[in-house]
């Protein structure tokens, strides 16, 4: 019997990222969050038969979605390892342009086992890759007050992030904590509910798949991964992982310093194709909300690097 694709989100932005891209028939592709293959699938369809295009995802079920195409090499990974991989399969320095979808899917979200939503009564996972790491549970579980504090603050840029850290610590000193939401039930107003929720569970999946981290591991990899003038097209969702590409392409750093040559022009190793960061239209949003927050930023590797 086979196995059924899973139902993953449509793609936001799919024309806008393409177009970022400046797609060469027979150029060299890296999709770097693959999930449910829609980005790497319009990227194949614009390739001729020397096209080549690499798509990495850590998720078990993201290998579901893997085209019958020869043109096409699943990398069964984190992105974090984009240079390796790249260099294994001689491409590194080679790669026409490079996508990277930021956002959680949908059927991460719509998978009570997946632990992803506070929807669902279901087990605190959160992890990416469900083969290996700690999950949410473990996290709430056994880091320190100090550590579940600074986690909420940073991650979920939460103001009672120590309040919320001591109710926790104090809970679990009577049990295991089991029922993660009815532990923080007394931080949820019901006017501002699903915000408080979501903040939460944002910090633990970022702390549980160390994505900021990873995300300027693999920012830093494309210099040695893209050709000059290679395009780096990347989808964000929220203001943290926003601001690090931001400042990355602007500047080539994640602190957003900015050095100047004799001219008064800022150094960087890029050059930004879209000066104002591109958003989805209205129709978009209407059509798929969870879009609303995407941010879509498109620079070129400086032919000069």
């Amino acid at each position: 019997m086979e196995e059924k694709e899973v139902c993953y989100h449509v793609p936001v932005m799919l024309h806008e990222s393409l177009e970022g891209l400046d797609i060469q028939p027979s150029g060299v592709y890296v999709d770097v969050t693959f999930g449910g293959g829609g980005h790497s699938r319009e990227i194949l369809n614009r390739l001729n038969d020397e096209g080549e295009l690499y798509g990495f995802d850590q998720d078990a079920d993201a290998e579901k979605n893997i085209p019958a195409d020869s043109r096409f090499v699943f990398v069964r990974s984190n992105f974090r390892y984009l240079y390796n991989f790249m260099r294994y399969h001689g491409v590194a320095g080679e790669v026409d342009g490079l996508l990277a979808d930021l956002g959680v899917s949908s059927h991460h979200f719509d998978d009570k086992d997946r632990g992803f939503s506070f929807r669902f009564d279901g087990a605190l996972d959160m992890r990416m890759n469900t083969r290996a790491g700690q999950t949410a549970a473990d996290i709430v579980n056994t880091y320190t007050e100090e550590q579940l504090a600074d986690l909420f603050y940073l991650y979920g840029e939460l103001k009672v992030a120590r309040k919320l850290a001591s109710v926790l610590v104090r809970s679990r000193e009577i049990k295991k904590i089991a029922d993660f939401l009815e532990v923080i039930k007394p931080f949820t107003g019901k006017d501002k509910e699903k915000k408080f929720l979501a903040q939460v569970f944002q910090a633990l999946r970022i702390e549980v798949n160390d994505e900021m981290r990873a995300l300027r591991e693999m920012l830093q990899q494309t210099l040695q991964v893209l050709k000059p003038g290679g395009r780096l097209v990347v989808i964000t969702y929220h203001s943290l992982e926003d601001r690090l590409v931001k400042n990355f392409l602007k500047t080539g750093n994640f602190e957003g310093k900015a050095e100047q040559d004799f001219f008064g022009n800022i150094r960087s190793p890029f050059r930004l194709v879209n000066n104002k960061v591109i958003v989805p239209s209205d129709e978009e949003i209407e059509r798929n909300p969870r879009s609303r927050s995407a941010k879509l930023r498109i620079a070129e590797l400086d032919n000069r690097v």
